[in-house]
């Protein structure tokens, strides 16, 4: 990302709107109209920042030892609406790129609802979609649900039509992730419609969607992200307000250790971007054992009480996470979606037989593309500061693909081919793409989650208290046509996954 240019930009943008006349009916301190490519440098930014520690907790990657972490113990309950924020911004955009007729931020705007809508629809089940957004145009405040399903097949009606709009290339101008490159952008909506379309594994029987000859269409005739250079991610810079979204974060230096659940497999495959994520222990570091000593580093146990880990971390046992994370501004890049997860994506489609493809071909592909990632931004990911070789060079990617926990020939049946593709799509999932690995779970089961007893992965979060203070007839509604009564709670099976 060009971060000083976007500065540029926006100042100049403002300088020149400062010169021109001004309406005198006209209240110049809330503006009517502004140029689509403002609101999509701040759409684009706030999209594409890392999504917090949530859905590492619930996925076993961390765990908490100052407190219990709700998502840790699978006890969380209320969601958040908040994504209707966004899209109130992504709804100016598409208005104001109408005004000025250029459909490649029509296009990008489509996206960006897309985005937000299915990510909505996975955490809750029904939302506000057909009607939402309404309020100013319609004075509808209300909004009434759309199922599930509804949401699905619009969200993928809304890629289509993002396809078709920037097939003309119109310019942009204020993308901080492309630069510019509409053509990117295009990859990114194709490659979005293979992700939601496989995220309906469960439903592949289900003939309005036509989730299999939909995937495969796009796939054979559609523009993909199909390099590492095409990958949608946002690079930080050392520069206010666009600072790694962890920078600076107290927390990570105090309560906040590795999970056994997430050790314990990359050491079992003696993987070398363990060295990335973690520390070494107290202990390990005082006993003189290297960085890239597979036994240096120890998780807690996340169903453990966090006391009982608390005490193993105040002995020097547990790792933490790698300090990078923290202590520098620009350490790594945020993957919205990266060429690694499309290589999955097609992985795990050959499985399925959607695509006539070598899905071992994609499986690799995909892991030497994070590998990749990580030899380009982890800075710290030398054995020594001058001459040693590099923990995940493409060398090393090459090696670690010929273990024997790793080899993919190794996978004779079907489910022994997912659940090395999704594992491995577990492994790239650290401090990346928010709450993916967490669905994928729920989706395939792979990699297996600890708990306790009854406590099952949750499958849902809980409507916002403000739905009911708002929109109480509407949310009810919603709640009993989905699960046949009253019965708003986070395990409760939404449409996808029945």
């Amino acid at each position: 990302m060009n971060t000083y240019k976007i500065i540029f930009l926006v100042f100049i943008s403002l300088a020149l709107a400062s010169c021109e006349k001004i309406d005198i009916n006209e209240n110049p301190n809330k503006v009517s109209q502004t140029h689509p490519d403002l609101l999509l440098t701040q759409i684009a930014s706030r999209a594409f920042q890392v999504q917090g520690r949530g859905a590492m907790y619930a996925s076993r990657m961390i765990v908490q030892t100052d407190g219990e972490s709700s998502e840790q113990y699978y006890k969380w309950g209320r969601g958040s609406f908040d994504g209707f924020n966004q899209l109130r911004q992504v709804t100016k955009m598409i208005e104001e790129a109408t005004r000025i007729e250029n459909n490649s931020y029509v296009g990008v705007g489509h996206f960006f609802r897309a985005y937000y809508f299915y990510n909505m629809a996975l955490s809750f089940g029904s939302i506000p979609y057909a009607d939402a957004l309404k309020g100013e145009t319609d004075q509808l405040y209300q909004p009434a649900y759309s199922s599930q399903k509804e949401v699905f097949v619009g969200v993928l009606k809304e890629l289509e039509q993002a396809n078709s709009l920037l097939a003309g290339n119109d310019f942009i101008s204020g993308d901080p992730i492309f630069n510019g490159d509409v053509s990117k952008w295009r990859k990114l909506v194709n490659s979005f419609r293979l992700k939601i379309l496989l995220s309906l594994s469960k439903k592949e029987a289900d003939t309005d969607l036509q989730v299999k000859s939909s995937f495969a269409a796009i796939y054979a005739s559609e523009p993909i992200i199909s390099s590492f250079d095409e990958s949608a991610r946002l690079d930080f810079a050392d520069v206010v307000d666009t600072r790694y979204t962890e920078f600076n974060s107290s927390s990570y230096g105090s309560g906040l250790y590795m999970s056994s659940t997430f050790i314990d497999q990359l050491k079992e495959r003696q993987d070398p971007r363990l060295f990335i994520y973690a520390d070494r222990t107290k202990q390990a570091k005082e006993n003189g054992l290297a960085v890239n000593d597979f036994n240096a580093y120890e998780g807690g146990n996340p169903t453990d009480p966090y006391n009982d880990v608390n005490l193993l971390a105040a002995a020097g046992k547990v790792s933490k996470v790698n300090a990078r994370y923290t202590v520098d501004p620009t350490t790594e890049a945020h993957n919205l979606l990266s060429y690694s997860e499309v290589q999955f994506i097609l992985a795990e489609a050959a499985v399925r037989g959607w695509i006539a493809t070598d899905a071992k071909t994609h499986y690799e592909n995909a892991v030497k593309a994070n590998f990749k990632f990580y030899n380009t931004y982890a800075k710290g990911n030398r054995v020594d500061a001058v001459g040693q070789q590099g923990f995940v060079t493409e060398a090393a990617a090459n090696t670690y693909l010929s273990g024997a926990k790793v080899l993919f020939t190794n996978a004779v049946t079907a489910d022994e081919k997912l659940s090395l593709i999704l594992t491995q799509k577990y492994f790239t999932s650290f401090l990346q793409t928010g709450w993916r690995m967490y669905f994928d779970h729920l989706r395939t089961g792979y990699p297996a989650f600890s708990y306790l007893g009854t406590n099952t992965p949750p499958t849902r979060w809980i409507y916002p208290s403000s739905e009911y203070n708002d929109n109480s007839e509407n949310v009810s509604q919603a709640i009993k046509e989905q699960f046949g009564a009253a019965n708003d709670e986070i395990r409760q099976k939404t449409w996808w996954l029945n």
